[in-house]
């Protein structure tokens, strides 16, 4: 008995689920589906389920399961990349119980730990980026560089206040760029998508998208039209490969006001898909 989830999950008991029914006014679980759920799409047929497993039998299940699993090389790109964990991080900190355990119960040491360790984060962030102030991230890249479009629509200058118009270099990652446009939609804002060479700062532009390195892995020159940017107060934010940054000059060296990506570059595996923690500065 004590091998079966159901006597090891927290739920309500045979009297206090009897206690509930007689509280509702229905005479089983039954008769509750029953009234709750429309006729018209209600399932006629019983369910066809087999006898429940054990804990151990079920984990030798998935266990069978995951070994037809197939690893193939991922040529994916596009931002995202096969790494390694080095083994004096993964037992430094996430084999290290200090970081998210408390050895007493009443103790705080989990929320500790993890504020040490976005504190950690966001210095890392604010080193690599050049930049004074990071949060402790995002969803992805596509939707931190969108956030940051929206930030600096809502915090316009006086002298752009009527400005709506955001560009994105062609050389962004085509995620960033589709995620970008749709999130712009609803708020009017206008996108324009143009080389990064070809970019020219209108007195309707609010801000620029600019990838560094490239989609393509160049590495640009930007200073020319970074320049421009500061001169008609249009802000810049910058999509960057943070572990780039680690040689790199910084993206506020020559005049980003924002700097995203994502931090899968870390060690983080791709698994199968998904979003990956994205920084913002």
């Amino acid at each position: 008995m004590i091998n079966e989830f159901l006597h090891r999950h927290i739920g309500p008991n045979t009297l206090e689920k009897n206690q509930l029914l007689q509280t509702i006014g229905v005479h089983s679980l039954h008769d509750l589906i029953n009234e709750t759920i429309p006729i018209d799409i209600s399932k006629k047929e019983n369910l066809s389920l087999p006898a429940a497993m054990s804990e151990y039998t079920y984990l030798q299940h998935i266990k069978s399961i995951s070994l037809k699993n197939k690893l193939y090389t991922n040529f994916i790109g596009m931002g995202y990349y096969g790494t390694i964990t080095p083994s004096v991080i993964a037992r430094n900190i996430f084999e290290n119980p200090g970081w998210y355990t408390q050895y007493t119960p009443y103790q705080a040491e989990i929320a500790q730990g993890r504020l040490e360790a976005l504190l950690n984060y966001q210095t890392m962030v604010s080193d690599l980026t050049g930049l004074p102030i990071a949060n402790a991230s995002l969803l992805d890249e596509a939707t931190a560089a969108a956030e940051a479009m929206i930030m600096l629509y809502n915090n316009r200058p006086a002298s752009k206040s009527n400005a709506n118009q955001f560009i994105i270099a062609a050389s962004c990652f085509p995620q960033t760029i589709e995620v970008v446009k749709a999130r712009a939609l609803p708020l009017d804002i206008s996108i324009m998508v143009l080389p990064h060479e070809d970019i020219t700062i209108f007195d309707s532009t609010f801000g620029v998208l600019l990838q560094y390195p490239t989609a393509k892995g160049c590495i640009p020159n930007y200073e020319p039209l970074a320049a421009e940017c500061i001169k008609n107060n249009c802000k810049i934010v910058v999509a960057a490969d943070i572990m780039s940054l680690v040689v790199l000059p910084p993206p506020s060296v020559w005049g980003a006001d924002v700097v995203v990506g994502s931090t899968q570059r870390f060690g983080v595996p791709m698994g199968f898909g998904g979003p990956h923690a994205a920084y913002f500065a």
